[in-house]
């Protein structure tokens, strides 16, 4: 995958730090990042926080923010990555929060609809997507989404 090899070279480059929260992934960006010989250069730590209850006791997202906004959510996202990014103490941290499908998914929050963290040079900031496909394909796209967003957001 040349987006994967791209990133890997820039955190090489930059001698930058990453470290993931996922839910609707499951893992699967974290898997693919340690996947390229010499992870553990630019990998610190990933989180797969799936329920509620993990994301409160791993991350310590607010249960009112959970309870007002959902987990799928930009607060929640944002929650999940400014928590990491602290206790990671990482260059970059990135969450994901969505609905992959095929259940779960609701008249506000379609499947699909997946809500990203990132906190990335000192700047803390989220980003909402809806992507379509089955269970497999949207979590591919989630996963290529947050490449394809910090390499812009690393190169820039």
């Amino acid at each position: 995958m040349l987006v994967l090899a791209q990133l890997t070279k820039i955190l090489l480059d930059k001698q930058l730090t990453i470290a993931t929260a996922e839910s609707c992934t499951g893992g699967g960006l974290s898997s693919l990042l340690t996947s390229q010989s010499g992870a553990s250069a630019y990998f610190d730590r990933g989180f797969v926080t799936y329920s509620n209850q993990s994301k409160v006791a791993m991350l310590g997202v607010s249960e009112q923010v959970l309870e007002e906004f959902g987990a799928v959510s930009e607060q929640v996202a944002l929650q999940m990555a400014s928590a990491l990014i602290a206790r990671a103490e990482t260059d970059i941290s990135v969450s994901i929060t969505g609905v992959a499908g095929p259940t779960g998914g609701s008249q506000e929050k379609p499947v699909g609809t997946v809500c990203f963290g990132f906190c990335v040079a000192g700047r803390c900031f989220t980003r909402v997507q809806q992507f379509s496909g089955n269970r497999t394909q949207i979590i591919q796209a989630s996963i290529e989404f947050v490449l394809t967003t910090l390499i812009y957001e690393l190169s820039c």
